[in-house]
């Protein structure tokens, strides 16, 4: 099988954070012997549109870089349509990439991740052919699943991303460090953190936009560099105000670190409220604090809960598990007649 993988965001270089998690599930998909080839803004001029703050968020800062969007989707289906010719299957990552494997004229899969059906909800009219015309639709959680099939999807698959459990755990850090890992943005709850972890020992790992109210923030972090960061947490906060999975509340629970996350999206995949960690309203400072502090003065609690978790996702979040369900995915996809029109 020869797979075309389009998508807004992949690293350029060893070491970058930028659509890291499509890499990762790109390498064990080959691992498994699928030939992919993969057409990202990395290898096609992009006019500074992707990257940085990602699409959305550059066309956000810079309004009028929204005038260079049809020269950049224009460069983008030139490269899909040329990796594209004898290839078996495209799988486009989020809708803008679907709508470039839909001007391929291949089968395709889409893979939406939340950022991209937010903006759809606002402009249906403009997603539902791309969401209808794909054989099938894979999401990361249930939560986006719903709001697929509200955009026309015909054939939902929930496939969470894959996550590595580590051996050991590690120790805490002394005194106990609340981290924080992840784009340093509205919609990722960081406002509120900062209000509810005032005389905390808190640890930001990320970038974007609110960069400057985080002057302490240590940048985004290749996984390489996180991971010694979750090793040594009490807590991990994931406070979004929307969220399409989850991953870093997902790699903090494969170290075994207790998370209070908000009640929304792929959160509630994850997070099973008092055994797995701890689920707060999101926009809500004061109980996300209380929730935090619940866990700081109670080790045993801490303990319990991160362990639970750490089963949780060596159970039911393993790359093995993921791969297959792509894999099957891909053979059911091709398996189908094109959708009608």
């Amino acid at each position: 099988m020869r797979v075309v993988l389009l998508t807004t965001s992949y690293p350029r270089f060893e070491g970058d954070a930028a659509g890291r998690f499509v890499a990762d599930a790109v390498d064990r998909v080959r691992q498994r012997g699928v030939d992919v080839e993969v057409v990202s803004p990395a290898g096609f001029r992009h006019f500074g549109i992707a990257y940085g703050r990602g699409v959305v968020g550059n066309l956000r800062r810079r309004p009028l870089k929204a005038l260079l969007a049809p020269a950049f989707l224009a460069s983008f289906v030139l490269a899909a349509r040329g990796a594209a010719r004898g290839a078996d299957l495209i799988h486009a990552h989020w809708l803008p990439s679907g709508l470039v494997a839909l001007a391929t004229g291949k089968p395709y899969v889409l893979q939406v991740w939340g950022t991209d059906v937010e903006l759809a909800r606002r402009a249906p009219r403009l997603a539902r052919p791309v969401v209808r015309r794909a054989r099938l639709v894979v999401c990361a959680s249930n939560a986006l699943a719903k709001q697929a099939r509200a955009l026309g999807a015909r054939d939902v698959r929930v496939i969470p991303p894959g996550v590595d459990v580590p051996n050991e755990v590690g120790e805490e850090a002394d005194p106990p460090e609340v981290l924080f890992a992840g784009r340093l943005s509205a919609e990722k709850g960081i406002l509120e953190l900062l209000e509810a972890a005032r005389g905390l020992n808190l640890v930001v790992a990320g970038d974007g936009p609110l960069r400057a109210r985080v002057p302490a923030a240590l940048g985004m972090l290749p996984l390489a560099d996180l991971q010694p960061l979750y090793a040594r947490a009490a807590v991990v906060v994931c406070p979004s105000r929307r969220e399409g999975f989850g991953v870093a509340c997902a790699e903090a629970m494969a170290f075994g670190r207790p998370v209070v996350a908000s009640a929304v999206g792929g959160l509630l995949d994850l997070v099973v409220h008092g055994e797995t960690g701890l689920l707060v309203p999101p926009r809500d400072p004061a109980a996300l604090r209380t929730a935090v502090g619940q866990l700081i003065a109670d080790r045993e609690l801490r303990q319990r809960l991160g362990a639970a978790g750490r089963e949780r996702i060596r159970m039911h979040f393993s790359w093995a598990a993921a791969t297959d369900a792509t894999l099957a995915a891909y053979e059911s996809a091709l398996a189908k007649p094109p959708p009608p029109l």
